[in-house]
């Protein structure tokens, strides 16, 4: 099952949209917000895999608010003009259906979503790390994806993941660092690693992520290449503005 959101904010535009998902027996309407800002409400609260996305709204567009989903959700871009829907592409969306939007056609959209949901989901599951505990013998699988953030702890390192487990296993955090992707984990202090995709704020030394309410320290060493790293991902009306 997908789980989906439509973005739009025009009421008869959501309602359509939630028919449509309706009668789609692989999709799963989880919300529907007529902004940006209540979609990242959602967002942060709810699993969601594929959103349905306005590209002309008050305030925020649909296009200045594909920057700031990194690239973790599926995106149909939905739109009354042929003209603005190909801008969408600069941001590797998966489609874009053009208003009045008609039920084959949005059929034909979404099983493409359907498609590349099913080959991504399979390479994440594959996606594996295998670790010793501190019962001798024992190695336990952890799906990368599941992780949120790894405490280091003496001679022994805690995964986190975001299911609530706590998974102790006998390594050390500074030898661990160098053997996990480095587009997906992060070392901010000595004692942790985080998760890219799971950051959800930022704020002054604590970072916050998805699925926990422990804040993760930053380090004073690792502030500088930290922040640098999120400041690719800000958007400011001024060039020179970043994070506090």
């Amino acid at each position: 099952m997908i789980n989906c959101i439509v973005v739009d904010d025009e009421a008869h535009a959501i309602e359509l949209l939630t028919l449509h998902i309706e009668q789609t027996p692989f999709l799963k309407l989880v919300g529907s917000a007529m902004n940006p800002a209540e979609a990242l409400q959602i967002l942060n609260t709810t699993e969601v895999d594929l959103i349905f996305l306005d590209i002309q709204m008050p305030g925020m567009s649909g296009v200045e608010f594909l920057p700031l989903l990194n690239d973790r959700y599926k995106v149909i871009l939905t739109t009354a003009f042929r003209e603005y829907a190909l801008d969408g592409f600069d941001h590797n969306v998966v489609d874009y259906l053009l208003k009045p939007i008609f039920f084959p056609r949005f059929l034909k959209a979404v099983q493409r979503a359907q498609e590349i949901i099913s080959l991504s989901t399979k390479d994440a599951e594959d996606d594996f790390i295998m670790v010793k505990t501190e019962y001798k013998g024992k190695l336990i699988k952890i799906k990368t994806q599941d992780i949120i953030y790894i405490e280091g702890k003496g001679k022994y390192v805690c995964f986190h993941t975001r299911d609530g487990e706590e998974i102790l296993a006998l390594l050390n955090i500074g030898g661990l660092e160098n053997k996990l992707p480095g587009d997906h984990f992060l070392r901010i202090h000595k004692s942790f690693i985080i998760a890219i995709p799971f950051i959800m704020m930022i704020h002054g030394n604590l970072v916050q992520l998805e699925f926990t309410k422990n804040q993760i320290p930053i380090g004073q060493t690792y502030r500088e290449s930290f922040m640098n790293q999120m400041l690719g991902k800000v958007i400011t009306n001024k060039k020179e503005e970043g994070p506090e």
